[in-house]
């Protein structure tokens, strides 16, 4: 049985490009960017080369990329440091309903030690409104960050329009960018963009490694303390070979790749919603990351047509890797206004580069066989495929 692999939200398989790179800082090349001697110096050299290219693919100045652990650490970086940094300021911050967990438990965390939080909704195709965002803001507001790509939907946010709007306000803006980087063009000087996170293990590049871009003169806490590293933001021993990796990552996207996924995901779009009854695309269906595509099933339950796929070798997810443990609907759905019923019948399929038409086709004929027959099993019901 062939394994069809439709989870590259979730996470990528490791290019051999990007493994290649790699390789010569895991076993020869393997020293402290920090120590002086030839190794450290071949470290150095290496991670400054590294920063460039990503800082390339941005717009950015390269002493403006700090490197992390990963998207999940380069979020809580960005809104914990500026809140903390700019509180005599203003304790007022804004996100939205539709965030990552990482955003979303950040800010919750940050209402504890005194800050205040709007969380703005969004509508049915889960975009939130550059207006909402203006009306929002108060003279106490000192930050604004906001998705770029749904990790569950896929449906793109508008950002430079809501970077016109902080910037005109002076107020930060942040764009958790893990999904759509290197999938979407990104452009810090006109997205007017003061933070962005981005990390390796979405674009084939290594788990465990990330980077925050930080705006030259963004008044931000230091992260983590020790040596001084990363321009003194975020301390500890560099991970060069990720970084590599990351890099390689970055140099390896390509146009051709994105056409290819974005052909993919319209066929399975226009095939699931033509050809399975009562079947409902969630998100944009123009404003769209190219290899994401999210549908309700009505009368079925999603964990169960999960598993039944999982049988037939075909990964997909029910919500977020990172929130898939939890029995509760997606927060996403539900700030869009999909009911819970409709919510927990989901299923998000991500496409990769080397997804394949037959791999299209077979999840299909899979997906139109099992949906039947949860239909038939269900007390509820749903309609027959």
């Amino acid at each position: 049985m062939k394994k069809i692999y439709l989870d590259n939200a979730s996470t990528t398989p490791v290019d051999e490009r990007v493994v290649e790179a790699m390789q010569p800082y895991l076993c020869e090349k393997y020293g402290n960017a920090s120590s002086i001697h030839q190794y450290g110096q071949d470290a150095k050299d290496a991670l400054e080369r590294s920063r460039e290219v990503i800082a390339h693919k941005l717009n950015a100045d390269p002493s403006d990329i700090i490197f992390t652990s990963g998207g999940t650490e380069s979020n809580n970086f960005a809104l914990k440091g500026i809140a903390f940094a700019n509180r005599n300021r203003g304790r007022h911050i804004i996100t939205t309903k539709v965030e990552h967990d990482c955003v979303l438990n950040s800010c919750r965390w940050l209402e504890t030690q005194g800050f205040k939080v709007t969380y703005l909704g969004v509508d049915e195709k889960g975009q939130v409104r550059p207006d909402d965002v203006q009306d929002a803001i108060t003279k106490d507001t000192i930050a604004v960050s906001v998705i770029h790509g749904n990790n569950e939907v896929g449906t793109i946010t508008p950002i430079r329009d809501i970077g016109r709007i902080c910037t005109e306000k002076g107020i930060y803006f942040h764009t958790d960018a893990c999904q759509s980087f290197t999938k979407v063009p990104l452009d810090v000087e006109k997205d007017n963009l003061d933070l962005v996170t981005i990390n390796a293990h979405k674009i084939y590049g290594p788990k465990g490694v990330g980077a925050l871009y930080i705006k030259k003169g963004t008044n931000i806490d230091t992260w983590q303390h020790g040596g001084g590293h990363e321009r003194n933001l975020r301390s500890g021993t560099e991970n060069i070979a990720g970084i590599v990796g990351f890099a390689k990552s970055v140099e390896i996207a390509s146009e051709s790749n994105i056409a290819h996924m974005t052909g993919l995901r319209d066929i399975l779009i226009e095939r699931v919603l033509s050809e399975i009854p009562d079947s409902t695309l969630n998100g944009h269906n123009v404003s769209r990351l190219c290899n994401n595509a999210n549908f309700s099933f009505t009368g079925i339950e999603g964990e169960s047509l999960l598993l039944r796929l999982d049988m037939r070798g075909i990964s997909c997810s029910t919500a977020s890797a990172c929130s898939s443990h939890t029995l509760e609907p997606s927060h996403v759905l539900m700030a869009m206004g999909i009911g819970p019923e409709n919510a927990h019948s989901s299923l998000r399929f991500s496409i990769g580069k080397d997804t394949t038409q037959d791999d299209i086709d077979n999840t299909i004929d899979a997906l139109k066989k099992e949906v039947g027959l949860l239909r038939k099993m269900s007390p509820v019901g749903g309609g027959n495929v």
